[in-house]
């Protein structure tokens, strides 16, 4: 019997094998130890800016308790601080985003995955994930000057009109405010949601797609009841990681949702959100007790978008490797 190719010599001359490369070569060792570093060294920025935080908060902390995020008022003057409003437009503004723009992400992924013509799938992605790259800020002079005019002289008007008996769209109409920066949002987290559920609807082995046609079901039958419901995971993924995106944004929805610190059922009411009461009167903070509240909002809402996104991450994680365990085959 030959001896193994692994331990025959190499002929002269030739190169060595990687394992042999990766232990010998000068190059390969320091790109090695600077990717370890860099590696190591994003869990230590993690940790340095939790530790910030929390030091920064440590005031407000001893002072509110976990009452901060039930107290509604905020009065810097008198040192009273509560969160509850800007929870409550944070969380509303951006479930409020997800309603308007998870159907509509969705309804392209589905065209350009399953529908489209092959030579436009490319051009209108590329197009559509080019929205993720507008800075915020334009987004928000864009709704200054379009968007709110826009929906203020007839998509509100409508709304009260066919839905005024609901206390959501009841009361007057104003320019800036809840609904505004809502779909401001829907616009801003589109190009996400609508990026990652083509990525995973292409996830999807073709066998599935061929064994559904096969079985009679038309093209749209095949969609509904093999594809969407294998990448359902990855779906809801791409929700969460939208809703991550919608609560960390800061300069458009300050912009646009009018920033009164107050808990009003009407939609068509100005709000807050918690990025932008720490942008707006972070650097006007006079007293240490009106810092360590903003930097008390800042910590919560890193904790929820650091949840929501580890959520979704996993969510992806498991959707991929779904994928890769079907298309190998049993």
């Amino acid at each position: 019997m030959n001896e193994p190719e692994s331990n025959v010599a190499p002929p002269k001359g030739e190169p060595h094998g990687f394992q042999d490369l990766s232990g010998t070569n000068v190059g390969d060792i320091v790109f090695k130890t600077v990717l370890i570093l860099g590696a190591l060294l994003i869990p230590v920025l993690l940790g340095f800016l939790v530790w910030e935080l929390v030091d920064g908060s440590r005031l407000a902390i001893q002072e509110y308790g976990l009452g901060f995020l039930t107290s509604s008022t905020w009065d810097p003057v008198a040192e009273e601080f509560g969160a509850l409003p800007l929870i409550f437009g944070t969380l509303l503004s951006s479930l409020l985003a997800l309603l308007i723009a998870v159907p509509l992400s969705l309804g392209v992924a589905v065209f350009l995955t399953e529908f489209a013509p092959a030579r436009i799938r490319s051009p209108i992605a590329f197009l559509l994930e080019l929205l993720a790259a507008i800075p915020s800020v334009v987004y928000g002079l864009w709704g200054i000057f379009v968007l709110i005019p826009f929906l203020r002289a007839t998509i509100f008007p409508f709304l009260q009109g066919t839905l005024g008996f609901l206390p959501f769209f009841s009361g007057p109409i104003y320019g800036p405010s809840m609904l505004a920066a809502a779909v401001i949002l829907a616009i801003m987290v589109m190009p996400y949601i609508m990026s990652v559920s083509r990525e995973v609807l292409l996830a999807v082995p073709a066998s599935q797609r061929e064994a559904a046609i096969a079985l009679g079901a038309t093209r749209w039958e095949a969609v509904t009841t093999a594809v969407i419901p294998s990448a359902r995971s990855g779906i809801i993924g791409a929700i969460i990681l939208g809703l991550g995106r919608a609560l960390g944004e800061t300069m458009a929805v300050t912009m646009v949702i009018g920033n009164t610190h107050e808990l009003a059922a009407s939609l068509f009411a100005p709000g807050y959100t918690m990025a932008a009461v720490v942008a707006n009167e972070f650097t006007e903070a006079s007293t240490d007790i009106h810092f360590a509240a903003l930097t008390y909002v800042a910590l919560a809402l890193f904790v929820v978008t650091l949840a929501v996104n580890a959520f979704a991450r996993l969510l992806v994680w498991r959707v991929t490797q779904k994928a890769s365990g079907s298309g190998g085959g049993r």
